[in-house]
């Protein structure tokens, strides 16, 4: 019997919530090589600054932080290369027309492991949030730690 994989590696774009308004989401997988899933099952990765391309029908994550893995030899990845994003045709499309218009964004806003061991991203649609929007947020969440307050008293 298949013994389940418990991983708890949930790697979060915490920029991307405060700088943009998420509209759409969609979860992709992601091709990788063998050092880089090693080094991302031990929880070294960043997506700061990380954004996505539609390049030929094809989606791309750009500036994404994978550490060298610290037992490869000679076939250690490089730290920032450009990976390839797994989606159906009618999701790139859907992304692709999204990413035309002006205003509009692809970013990666989190990174997993699933189930069955395998990476995965999940991609957002986004818009760019005005300087006053973010100080609504930093309202709206300051608010809410202020109610969770009272309400444990």
């Amino acid at each position: 019997m298949k013994e389940k994989i418990s991983n708890n590696i949930q790697i979060k774009n915490k920029r991307a919530t405060f700088d943009y308004e998420l509209l759409d989401t969609f979860t992709a997988g992601i091709v990788l090589t063998g050092t880089e899933i090693k080094s991302i099952r031990l929880g070294k990765a960043s997506l700061v600054d990380t954004f996505c391309i539609v390049e030929k029908g094809e989606l791309w994550v750009k500036n994404m932080y994978v550490a060298e893995y610290f037992y490869g030899t000679y076939n250690n990845h490089t730290a920032r290369r450009d990976r390839k994003l797994l989606l159906t045709k009618k999701e790139l499309r859907k992304i692709e027309t999204a990413a035309r218009n002006n205003g509009f964004t692809i970013i990666p806003t989190r990174l997993f492991i699933n189930d069955k061991g395998l990476a995965k991203v999940v991609v957002a649609i986004a818009k760019g949030k005005k300087e006053y929007d973010k100080r609504d947020s930093i309202k709206e969440r300051d608010d809410r730690r202020e109610m969770d307050r009272a309400f444990k008293r």
